[in-house]
């Protein structure tokens, strides 16, 4: 295989580096969209993100996707797993790919226990019959949690912004300099029916206090946000957009 093709900013593929011994056969390429920062592929793509930011992979899809993120990762360096938030398709592969790779798992203060005891994520999602079924299917096992995130910690070069109201402990990450944002699931940009781009609230089916996150939003929009990347839906360069939307969610 050839050497990799030179970095670029334009949200477009890149070739990836040679692979490492051990790890599965090749796989489509991530896609850059800033400095240090790549988005893993899916199917169907942007559907569930997982990022590397830095040398840190960020949310780690369902339990099903731990192969296709480690063939993506391969070649990388990667130093630590760090989530937004322990719901089943952001925690499902974490507890693989740290065993795989051999790293410690970080995440916000408030979700680290349900992350070492996953019974607690389905205790505190919304007492709905859905979240009872598929909570446990895509979701992972427990993991020890190393280090615990609270606002202004650095990770990977940016910054955690506690962001609660999805789950208690839901956090953000923001780097200044270049106003890169990876929110998680405090917004998401896609149609659930036609997997198109849209920007919409996290379904409160799956949100333990919509009016929380909905501040959560508000801070964040207020950062106005040269890129923004999502748990779920395509990124978005576009900030007046962005900011536009968080200002019409209800109060």
């Amino acid at each position: 295989m050839s050497e990799p093709a030179s970095p670029n900013l334009t949200g477009k593929a890149i070739a990836p580096p040679l692979p490492r011994r051990g790890l599965p056969p090749y796989t489509p390429a991530m896609q850059q969209w800033a400095d240090d920062l790549y988005q893993l592929r899916s199917f169907p793509q942007h559907a569930v993100n997982v990022y590397l930011m830095g040398d840190v992979l960020v949310d780690a899809a369902t339990r099903f996707d731990h192969r296709r993120i480690l063939q993506q990762l391969r070649g990388h360096t990667v130093n630590a797993h760090a989530l937004t938030h322990a719901h089943p398709d952001h925690q499902g592969s974490s507890h693989a790919v740290c065993e795989a790779l051999g790293i410690p798992l970080w995440c916000g203060d408030a979700d680290a226990d349900a992350v070492e005891n996953p019974r607690l994520i389905v205790d505190r999602l919304p007492k709905r019959l859905l979240n009872r079924t598929i909570a446990p299917i895509f979701g992972g096992p427990k993991h020890s949690v190393a280090r615990r995130l609270r606002e202004g910690d650095e990770v990977g070069g940016f910054t955690v912004i506690e962001t609660p109201g999805h789950s208690a402990g839901h956090v953000s990450y923001w780097r200044e300099h270049d106003r890169v944002l990876i929110l998680g699931d405090v917004i998401a940009n896609i149609d659930w029916l036609t997997f198109r781009p849209r920007l919409r609230e996290a379904p409160k089916v799956f949100t333990i206090d919509p009016a929380r996150n909905r501040e959560s939003a508000r801070r964040l929009a207020a950062l106005e946000p040269a890129l923004v990347c999502f748990g779920h839906g395509p990124p978005l360069k576009d900030t007046r957009k962005f900011v536009e939307f968080v200002s019409r969610l209800p109060t």
